[in-house]
């Protein structure tokens, strides 16, 4: 197993180590952890994919599993967003689905020896939306009182930031869709 393989492998195996030191007070600064930690697994992302294309090292499991793992790290942060009261239901609801069906277009092409890679829009949906979820840990992290301007002004920019995302996955999402239509045309 070449290194990119290994770091996309490393964030998945991170995402159940965040997940329990964001929704756990196990320690007093598991906030903080679960920041550091999905941190990491964000950078592994982005040196994941440049070491393969620069040195050759792009392989089929990759292509595989490079994008399962940012699936599971940003689902993974929005779900327990929304089970901490952060983010509202329709937002995640509205991601997963086109992660669902960017995933199943790929199933569909792969069909017809197609492979669907990832588009600038794929890719800057990706990195605003781990950008975002960064943000979000932060202000997790500060500990802001409920009820304060404060607490009202990170809850404008946690749901404006979160909504910017949304809004780059349906575009992203759209894109993909009409440049692998006739794959998926039921009239055909």
């Amino acid at each position: 197993m070449n290194l990119p393989n290994k770091l996309t492998l490393l964030r998945v195996i991170l995402v159940p180590f965040f997940v329990f030191f964001l929704l756990t007070d196990f320690m007093p600064f598991s906030k903080v952890a679960a920041l550091v930690i999905f941190i990491a697994a964000s950078v592994t992302d982005a040196l994941d994919g440049h070491i393969a294309r620069s040195q050759n090292l792009v392989t089929t499991f990759g292509k595989f599993l490079d994008p399962l793992a940012d699936k599971v790290l940003v689902l993974s942060a929005l779900i327990c967003f929304c089970k901490l009261g952060i983010v509202g239901a329709v937002p995640v609801i509205i991601i997963m689905t086109r992660e669902f069906m960017v995933s199943g277009l790929r199933l569909v092409t792969a069909n017809e020896g197609v492979v669907v890679a990832a588009g600038i829009w794929g890719k800057l949906k990706t990195a605003f939306t781990l950008v975002a979820e960064v943000v979000i840990l932060f202000t997790l992290c500060l500990s802001i009182e409920t009820g304060t301007t404060a607490a009202a002004v990170v809850n404008i920019v946690n749901q404006t930031l979160i909504w910017i995302a949304t809004a780059l996955t349906v575009i992203s999402g759209g894109i993909y869709l009409k440049g692998y239509w006739k794959y998926i045309d039921s009239s055909k």
